[in-house]
């Protein structure tokens, strides 16, 4: 039998997934904060123990829906502070 079929899915890799799903569903911001932390995690276990532990897709994919997320909300952050700064602009000069 093949070395690599007894090894195990990393825990910390699902758990990037899981959080990085999380984070564009339920905890917007906190589960991409815990996706990318679990997620650089599970990679450097992966790297430590390749004959023991798989799931580096896993954590790769928790890893860019988290760093999307916070991309995006980066994004809508940066827009919500210009438009809200356009608009009271645009209300003193109508005031004044």
């Amino acid at each position: 039998m093949n070395q690599a079929d007894f090894r195990q899915t990393s825990t910390t890799a699902i758990i990037s997934l899981v959080s990085g799903i999380l984070g564009w569903t339920a905890l917007p911001f906190i589960g991409a904060i815990v996706a990318i932390v679990t997620g650089h995690a599970a990679r450097a276990d992966i790297r430590r123990n390749p004959q023991t532990l798989q799931g580096d897709g896993l954590a790769v994919a928790g890893l860019i829906l988290g760093y999307a997320m916070v991309a995006v909300s980066l994004i809508a952050l940066v827009a919500v502070v210009l438009f809200g700064g356009l608009a009271a602009i645009l209300a003193l000069a109508h005031w004044s």
